[in-house]
């Protein structure tokens, strides 16, 4: 079930940022160690604050989702993040991908991050976004560990077929997940000749003409009825950032692929259509009646 307002009233999207840097994605995890991050130079904080700017030029409030690793190097950007009305939510603390984690591992890095974001803005702390989309039909355990730790909702999954993630035969629009009563909220996707198509940000957004991204994420709230849900990351608005040796064809296309288009965009994209915060938009108690599924990882691992 998706957000329905009435029919004057201008259905309001959700903002979100995935709060990490250039040398922390998944596409250059075979090329930078772990141990070696702070070796590169450190760009997340004054990308972060460009994006804190173009959004208080157009009056728009999102989600943060903050790495604890960010977070602990700079605490400043995260109270400032929140003080600017935003709300500050956990992306975990290293960027592990939950495939990569034990549960327990996972617990704990959740529980850490949280409460340090709590610590330092003094405010709860609700929503999660797993690193690289990473919930998905051998992690969905991730939802209990979550609502055990205190969280009401998770932007975990995208229900698309991609190398690295996705769930394509998932829901749509927001659920609850039924063994543990957690608030899946997946990346906006449109349907279009029997599959799903992004349209909820990320590579993508730079990737597809602005016409055509314009159009789906019009469709979902015009035919459909729903609101989307938009990433980006702070890199993405950042053309001079270094550039990563040993990288493959492959992943140096997705990564650096019209960086340049990202701001010019993003000005456009909050021109035409509206943004709140997560919290805000999806859990407000008018719009608490979605539906309880019961994800089954054969079952959306095949769609």
């Amino acid at each position: 079930m998706s957000i329905r307002p009435s029919a004057t009233e201008s259905i309001v999207n959700a903002m979100t940022v995935d709060v990490e840097d250039y040398f922390q994605v998944s596409a250059f995890e075979k090329c930078i160690r772990r141990e070696d991050w702070p070796q590169w130079p450190v760009r997340v904080e004054d990308n972060t604050r460009r994006i804190l700017e173009l959004f208080g030029r157009h009056d728009v409030h999102a989600t943060f989702f903050v790495l604890g690793w960010v977070a602990e190097r700079f605490p400043a950007l995260v109270r400032d993040i929140s003080a600017a009305g935003h709300e500050v939510a956990s992306h975990g603390f290293g960027h592990e991908r939950l495939t990569n984690l034990t549960r327990s591992e996972f617990r704990d890095s959740v529980t850490h991050t949280k409460t340090l974001l709590e610590d330092l803005t003094g405010t709860a702390v609700v929503g999660y976004r797993a690193p690289s989309y990473s919930i998905g039909p051998g992690t969905l355990w991730a939802h209990e560990e979550l609502h055990q730790a205190g969280y009401r909702y998770s932007s975990s999954i995208v229900p698309i077929h991609h190398d690295l993630y996705g769930m394509p035969g998932a829901p749509r629009f927001a659920f609850f997940t039924e063994h543990s009563g957690l608030l899946e909220i997946p990346v906006t996707t449109v349907r279009r000749w029997g599959r799903n198509w992004p349209c909820g940000g990320g590579g993508y957004f730079r990737l597809l003409p602005y016409a055509l991204f314009k159009q789906g994420l019009r469709r979902v709230n015009r035919q459909e009825h729903a609101s989307g849900v938009f990433y980006f990351h702070p890199w993405e608005v950042d053309p001079q950032q270094p550039r990563v040796p040993g990288v493959t064809r492959k992943n140096r296309v997705r990564h650096y692929l019209n960086l340049a288009r990202t701001a010019p965009r993003l000005d456009r994209l909050m021109r035409d259509f509206r943004f709140d915060r997560m919290d805000r938009v999806f859990l407000s108690s008018a719009h608490a009646d979605y539906p309880v599924v019961a994800l089954q990882a054969a079952e959306f691992r095949a769609h």
